[in-house]
Formats: C-alpha cells, structure tokens, sequence
C-alpha cells in the first residue's frame, strides 16, 4: 500500500509539473482567405506574435491560458489552452471572414462592374482633365500645406530665387521642416493607433484616459520613424511592447 500512495503522489506531482509549464505550441491558422499576419496574442501570457504566409505561428503557452487570433479580415477568435494542446504542443485554428453587411441602398442606376457596358449608361459629359487641354499636370500623392510652403521657400515656387536665401537667414525653412517632420510623426501615430491599438491593449493593459498620451509618447521617440514607418505590424508591436515598459516606469515614478 506505501507503495501503491508513494507512485500515486509521483504520478500526480509530475502531472502537475507537466501542465504548469510554459511550453513553445506551434500552431497554424486555416481560412478561405489571406493567412498570413494574423495577430495571435497570449493575454494570459502577455506575449504576441503574427502568423506567416501559410498561417503558421509559434507562441508561449500555459495550461488554461487565453490565446486571441484577430486581424481586420476575421471575426476575432478566443482559444483557451486544454491539456492535448499542452501535451502535443500544437494547436489548428479555423477563423471565419468578417464581413460587413451594409444595408442595401440604390441610387440613379445600378452598375454592373464591367467598366465598358457601365460608360456607355452613364448619361452626361465626362469631366475636362489637363490632358484635354493639353495642360502638363501632377498625378502624384498631393502636398499637404507645410509640404508645399516648404517647397515654396527652399525653390521659390518658379519665381526669383530669392525667398531660398532670405527664408534661410530668418529662420523659416528651419521652421516649416520641422512641421513636416511632426505632421509625418502625428500622420504614422494615428495610423499606428487605428490599426494596432484594440490588439495590442488586449496583452498589455492601460486606462483609457491614458491611451491617447501612450501614442503620443511612443511618437516623441526620436526613433519612432526608423522603427515604425514601412515596417511589419509585428516589429511596430515589438517597438510598442518597449515603449509600454517605459511609459508603466514613468507611472510608476510620478506616482500614478
């Protein structure tokens, strides 16, 4: 019988140590369409990563913790972690699309989508473009108005070149440059924010108040455009994740 209790009380303390670890799960996503870049996130955990082009991801894990998959063309889905997923360390996911149901609303005619058949329905004059006038014109992205009046004053627009100098000695082309640079950061800020902010506040908690000012803070790091503008989602959460650290420090010093 001593036996018998001693190889039961072994039995239950290496179940215990099994499924309380933390373990590496290699999962993969299936679904009718785009796989690749799905947000995958431990909450439990508080650690995140983002699927490849074939949907595959790997992430920690804990017995019972919470998994989020979520990307803005799938309903959300919420995994909690069950002892096959710990013991096999794998885990397959099938997320549906998220579509978005507006309410049907017809206006003058109904197009078909083949552009040929639709022009010849569409009654009234097509509207002048500089090339009907034989006009040279620009057809790349439009200046915001700190971008044009900083071209004014480093080219002088096509008048005199006289504004470049003048506005170097006062000050001015420093100035206007300075404003593009802070609408660049406020412009990839709120992109950052719109896209990522849901996701990443799911693993990494903050009062809403306080979420707005975490943005902003996270902008005013001098390398915020070198690790955020054209990069992954998954390297600007990275860069978010340690900002985050030092935003809680800051708290946590002015007593907050």
């Amino acid at each position: 019988m001593p036996t018998i209790r001693f190889s039961i009380l072994v039995f239950l303390f290496l179940y215990q140590v099994t499924f309380s670890q933390s373990v590496e799960i290699s999962g993969k996503v299936d679904s009718k369409i785009e796989v690749e870049n799905i947000h995958v996130i431990n909450k439990t955990a508080q650690v995140f990563t983002i699927t490849n082009n074939k949907g595959e991801f790997k992430i920690s894990a804990s017995l019972n913790d919470t998994i989020i998959f979520s990307s803005i063309q799938h309903q959300p889905k919420t995994v909690v972690v069950d002892k096959n997923m710990v013991l096999f360390k794998a885990i397959k996911i099938a997320l549906d699309e998220q579509v978005n149901e507006l309410d049907e609303v017809i206006v003058g005619r109904v197009l078909t989508g083949n552009l040929l058949s639709d022009i010849k329905n569409v009654k009234g004059d097509a509207p002048i473009n500089f090339y009907d006038v034989g006009i040279p014109g620009y057809t790349g992205k439009p200046a915001t108005q700190s971008e044009r009046r900083l071209n004014e004053a480093t080219t002088g627009a096509g008048f005199i070149p006289l504004n470049p100098i003048l506005n170097a000695i006062s000050g001015r082309t420093k100035m206007l440059k300075n404003r593009v640079k802070l609408e660049e950061r406020e412009a990839l800020m709120q992109s950052i924010k719109g896209r990522l902010s849901k996701d990443f506040f799911m693993s990494n908690p903050l009062d809403e108040a306080l979420k707005m000012d975490f943005f902003y803070f996270c902008a005013d790091d001098e390398n915020f455009i070198k690790y955020c503008k054209n990069e992954t989602d998954f390297k600007i959460l990275i860069f978010l994740k340690h900002k985050y650290k030092q935003y809680m420090e800051n708290l946590k010093l002015n007593g907050q």
